[in-house]
This record gives C-alpha cells, structure tokens and sequence, in this order.
C-alpha cells in the first residue's frame, strides 16, 4: 500500500469537499452499536491519520481486493465526513470489510463501483451490472422460480391464449403480487424465442415461442433469466442467438449461455440496499448426450458445467467482486424426487468456489432443501408454469425459492408453496392440505434442513 503525503490529502479531500459532505446518520445510528461489538484496536488522530492507516493497514479482504487510493478515500470523506472515514481507519486491520457498509449504507465493493462510475476509470467492467432502487432499511428479496415456457402449440400457452387477460390469468393474483413486489425475481426459461431454423433431429421435445412473448416476463414481474439449460438450444444456432437478441431488445438480463465462451460465462450483478450481488448460471444437461451446443472462444452456445472447472472459475472471480453470488445450475435426473450423488459433488465444488445460495432445476418436479456447511442448496424448483405438449398436464406441486438479505447481511432462505392445477400456478394458503404436504414432503427427504410452516428454512443442529 501507499503511503500518501499530508499535504496531497488536503489537496485532494478539499477538491472532494466543495461538492459538499453526505449525511451522518448512518454513523449516528451504528456508532454505539459498532462499539459495543468491538472496541477500537487503533487510535485515529486526524484525517491524514486516517488515510495512512488505510492505505498502509488495509488486508486484502478489508477494500474488496480494490486497488484504493487517496482519491478513493476522499470521495468517501466527502460523501460521508471526516468521522465517518476515522472510524472506518480504526478498524483498518481487520479483515471484515463489513464497517464500510455499516457506516456508509454500502459495501466496499458498491462503494468502489461507485468510484468508479464517478472517474470512469478504465480498468472497470460496467457490463452487466444494473442498479435497482430498494425500500431503505427493509430486506432484500430474491425470488426464483423453476421451468417457465411460453413455447407455440403446448397446453399451458393455448390456455393463456383464451384468456381475458393473458399471462395474468395464468396465476392467482396473490402469487403475482409476490413475483412483481420481489426485488428480484429469476425464472429458468425453458424454451427458444425464434420463428426461424429447425428443430434439432432426434430431440424428443423441442420447445420455441414467438419473439413478441418475450413481453410476457415484465407482466410476471421478471427481472432477470437464466437460458443454461437444454432447450435453449433447440432450434440450432438460429434460435440461440434469436433468443439472445430477444432478450436484449426487451432488456432483460440474461445468463448462463452467449454468442461465445466469454458472453456465456459472464455473471449479471445487480447493486441494490448498498449491495452488489452477483447471479451466475451453467448446465449440466445434457449428461450423455450432446443436443445442446456448448459455448466455445468461436461458437455460440451454453456454458456448461458436467465438468465444473471453468465455471468454478466464473464463481471465483464472482466472488471477488460482490458480495453474494448465488448459483444456478441445470441439473439432475428427470422425474427423480432424490437428487444425486452427482449434484452433491458438483454442489461441493461450487461451495468452495464461493456460492452463497445454489438454487438448482432440470428435474421437472420438487426436490428438497439441504444445507452443505452454511450454504442453503434447492437441488430443484421443478417445473413452476410448463407443459411439454397439447395435453393439459396433471395437476403438479411447485414453489418458489426466497433469499432475503438482512440489514445485517445475513442471508434468509425460505420456500413458498404453490400448486398447479389446470394452466393456473396458485399460491397456497397456510390452510390448505396441499401446503403442509409439500413442506412434510420436502423435510421428509431432507437431511440437514429444516422448513418450519411460515416457510422458514434453517439448518439442522
């Protein structure tokens, strides 16, 4: 670390100052309640004081692995006051970076994003990063569904199709409201959006639907898609890539498939409640055979996973750049409520890359909710609003994953019940038979969670 000079801080934190300091009311609120945590390990004298033993004292995890400088630390003296930046200085040694979010309502990586949107420092990636608004003070929540299709000519798009109201007659309003009051709200979109190319020769089910659908995601409150997944594919490279360019045109993040390696393995990171969170998705599927194209340097496709290294590597380098990273793999055997000892290794593997949530589909059908060490994993949503032909399929059980991030930081998994009947998913009530069925079931075949009856999921002790 550098070492800056007095007379270069004062220089530099009152070029900052003339734009004018933020509140303190953070430092207000958290002072006494960080005090009473920790006592102070360094004594701060001044505001040079304060700058030197940042940059000289700082761990690696303490600033994120951000390359600070006295620039960095001014605009935050300047946005947050003098006091603030001391009190972050007498903590400097630690090697929990969460005081900056504490004192400032953002986290060292936001804090950093925010420098950098502010300088435009070249040696950041702006790509893929959205800014959502968040109610200040509440949680953070993250909704996720399993298998969605709006595909041309199977049971559950013809209902839609008569109904007054289209896709919003398809869940019961309660449901919806869930979905579009959610932060962020994920679907696995299980089909192609094209009018071009061929259905691949062989494939048993081939799913794809009319570009104009792509719509439909904003009625259901969607914010953000993964394609890793064997279907996507379905229509050659023609339907890939019309399925990219839709998803563009209507600006909907999207990941886990690209018009090339590096497209394919890019995490989406959205900053909101002073948090940066990253999403990252892969597939396992197909295990043995070999319909769905896999992204190379030169050729468009999915980014695949039956072997994990290269996407242990995206969620590293995830990690290193927010704070959460919440996995999404494809995976698993069709039909099988049990998930498999290949889920689990792979699940180890994304664990100790730097998952914090992993929250898996493919099955078509609930599996349950395990912890591996601290991690919550949902091995399978199963299907949430899918038929695969013309025939209405039977009446099925679902629900959706729920991460709530806390003011703390803490991370809060629950599940939601829902039930499909007759081309509608409904969201079920603590009454019903059917909601403490799902949840008996799912504990029933859980070793290591536990999902008391408000849908709260904790570990087992």
């Amino acid at each position: 670390m550098r070492k800056c000079s007095y007379g270069l801080a004062i220089i530099i934190v009152f070029t900052f100052l003339l734009v004018g300091c933020g509140t303190k009311e953070t430092y207000v609120e958290t002072k006494t309640a960080l005090e009473e945590r920790q006592p102070q390990i360094i004594q701060i004298t001044d505001l040079s004081d304060a700058w030197d033993t940042i940059l000289n004292n700082s761990t690696k995890e303490f600033i994120g692995g951000h390359p600070i400088d006295e620039t960095f630390l001014a605009m935050v003296t300047s946005d947050y006051g003098e006091d603030i930046i001391q009190e972050i200085a007498s903590y400097a040694n630690f090697n929990t970076p969460e005081i900056w979010y504490q004192l400032t309502g953002k986290s060292i990586h936001v804090l950093w994003y925010d420098y950098c949107k502010s300088t435009g420092l070249e040696n950041y990636s702006f790509d893929r990063i959205h800014e959502l608004e968040a109610p200040e003070g509440e949680d953070i929540v993250l909704d996720f569904s399993g298998d969605v299709s709006f595909a041309n000519d199977v049971a559950t798009t013809n209902y839609m199709d008569h109904q007054i109201n289209g896709i919003k007659d398809c869940f019961s309003d309660d449901l919806l409201n869930e979905m579009r009051s959610a932060d962020i709200m994920m679907i696995n979109n299980e089909f192609t959006y094209t009018t071009r190319g061929a259905a691949l020769a062989g494939k048993a089910y081939t799913f794809r639907g009319d570009p104009s659908r792509v719509s439909l995601l904003e009625d259901l409150g969607v914010d953000i898609v993964s394609v890793a997944n064997n279907h996507v594919f379905d229509y050659g490279e023609t339907g890939l890539l019309d399925t990219l360019d839709t998803l563009r045109g209507a600006n909907m993040p999207f990941v886990g498939a690209g018009v090339n390696l590096e497209e394919a393995k890019k995490p989406v990171y959205f900053i909101i409640g002073g948090r940066k969170i990253a999403i990252c998705s892969a597939t396992q599927i197909e295990r043995t055979l070999n319909f769905t194209q896999e992204a190379t340097g030169v050729l468009p496709g999915v980014l695949k996973c039956l072997h994990p290294e290269v996407f242990c590597q995206v969620i590293r380098e995830a990690k290193a750049n927010s704070d959460y990273v919440i996995v999404i793999p494809h995976w698993g055997t069709e039909g099988n409520l049990h998930y498999g000892a290949d889920q689990t290794a792979l699940a180890r593997s994304f664990v100790e890359a730097g998952a914090d949530v992993i929250i898996g589909g493919h099955t078509h059908c609930l599996q349950t909710v395990e912890y591996m060490d601290d991690v919550p994993i949902f091995y399978s949503l199963g299907n949430y609003w899918f038929s695969i032909t013309g025939e209405m399929p039977a009446d099925y059980n679902t629900g959706l994953a729920q991460i709530k991030i806390t003011k703390d930081g803490h991370i809060d998994a629950s599940f939601i019940p829902c039930r499909f009947a007759s081309g509608v998913t409904s969201l079920l009530n603590k009454e019903d038979k059917a909601y403490s069925d799902i949840i008996d079931s799912l504990n029933n075949l859980s070793g290591s969670a536990q999902i008391d009856m408000e849908g709260h999921i904790t570990k087992k002790q």
